[in-house]
């Protein structure tokens, strides 16, 4: 039975759970989720999972935050003055916007806090500081 190696295209199903038991994220409704082993696109210690499964494994992870999205960062917070929020945009606690980054890649943001002069969003993935559980099933390699 040939097992899953660094290079190999894989496909797997997976349901991504938190620590209360919420999920996140799953293929189950949809096509597997196909990646390159090893190719730096999945999330650390997602990829590390999946290394050795043969095709029908099963198994599942607990990934600590720092091999997921990282930890929470206080230089993830910009506040912006109210005056150079654009017209066309009414801030709100929750509000989802999309920045252009430092290098011109796209960063989603989160208004997180405002009052009259400032509004403070957070740049960290909506997954930053959480460890997470993943239910994996090796479909295919290729």
């Amino acid at each position: 039975m040939m097992q899953a190696k660094k290079g190999d295209a894989v496909k797997v199903h997976y349901t991504g759970r938190l620590d209360d038991g919420s999920v996140f994220d799953s293929s189950q409704s949809r096509e597997p989720l196909g990646f390159t082993l090893g190719d730096g696109n999945m999330i650390k210690g997602f990829d590390a999972a999946v290394y050795g499964m043969v095709i029908g494994d099963k198994k599942t992870v607990t990934i600590p935050a720092a091999e997921a999205y990282g930890e929470r960062r206080d230089d993830m917070m910009i506040e912006v003055p109210r005056s150079q929020v654009p017209p066309n945009i009414q801030p709100e606690i929750g509000l989802q916007l999309v920045l252009q980054g430092g290098g011109g890649q796209p960063m989603q943001v989160t208004v997180v806090d405002l009052d009259e002069e400032k509004i403070v969003l957070d740049a960290n993935h909506q997954l930053a500081g959480k460890d997470l559980i993943f239910d994996i099933e090796l479909v295919a390699i290729s």
